[in-house]
């Protein structure tokens, strides 16, 4: 096995689902590097040892079975004096790796003007730490493999780039009280996540509201329920206990779940009563 300066092996990368739309991007950039390797009269043995990565790997990096990881790129880039033309690939391959279902749902976010989302069982996963993603993902039966963990976790690290966004989308989120006092990941990787969400609520296109567990009387009971409104003027909404789980767009479905939502925004504590209250929980802990 071949390691390289910034500890990768060979091994390292993620596999390609064929039937996945994806696929064809990764033969694409395959196929380039490829052709710029033998354009630079390098055998593949040649070129691993340059770059520091194993003949088998490089292999199926050039038949588009296996997404190459950003430092591979840069690596490539630099023995093939390819002037940034290589590197300029670590975006697309970055979201590649993600799972198909990850992928359509940033797409969707990254649309939207308005958020709206409600949370009754875990943190919602764009208010989520990294740490705390990884600790709620190994909680799974059966266990992801440890590719799948982490391409999990970088997929829903990489969507809170909506908090950083211009024009700012509108974001509010509902949190059942439970979702905070749960520890997930233990003490310490609780308390910063609890950080985190004093942190969001900080911005001023976020507001984060918390649903004490004595405040029954909502029609949450059903489940998550999430509502992305978009630019154009249209909409598309889900919710745990309506429509079989399934996204909705027709007026009719949307209006009932915004309802829903609306509803549960006014039973639910104020933005600043909800941040206090998360601070008191940071303090019990």
């Amino acid at each position: 096995m071949v390691v390289d300066a910034n500890g990768c092996s060979d091994e390292d990368g993620w596999d390609v689902d064929p039937e996945d739309e994806i696929s064809s991007l990764v033969e694409a950039v395959g196929r380039h590097l490829k052709v710029l390797r033998e354009r630079a009269g390098l055998r593949v043995a040649e070129f691993g040892e340059a770059i520091g990565y194993g003949e088998d790997l490089i292999r199926k990096v050039e038949r588009g079975s296996r997404i190459p990881r950003p430092e591979y790129l840069d690596q490539a880039d630099e023995v093939l004096g390819a002037d940034g033309l290589v590197s300029a690939w670590k975006t697309d391959m970055e979201k590649a790796r993600y799972p198909k279902k990850v992928r359509e749902l940033a797409k969707l976010e990254e649309r939207a003007v308005e958020l709206c989302l409600y949370s009754t069982h875990n943190v919602h996963g764009l208010l989520q730490t990294s740490e705390f993603a990884e600790a709620l993902l190994r909680t799974r039966r059966p266990a992801y493999s440890p590719e799948e963990l982490e391409r999990l976790v970088a997929a829903r690290v990489a969507r809170q780039a909506i908090f950083g966004r211009s024009p700012a989308p509108e974001l509010s989120f509902v949190q059942e009280e439970v979702t905070l006092r749960r520890p997930i990941g233990g003490t310490m990787v609780w308390r910063r996540q609890l950080e985190r969400l004093l942190e969001l609520g900080q911005l001023r296109h976020v507001e984060i509201q918390v649903m004490p567990t004595a405040h029954w009387d909502h029609p949450g009971t059903g489940g998550l329920i999430e509502v992305l409104k978009f630019g154009d003027g249209t909409a598309m909404a889900r919710s745990d206990g309506e429509f079989g789980g399934r996204p909705v767009s027709e007026l009719r479905q949307l209006r009932l779940l915004e309802l829903r939502y609306g509803i549960i925004r006014t039973r639910a504590l104020t933005p600043g009563e909800s941040l206090d209250f998360i601070e008191q929980v940071l303090g019990e802990t």
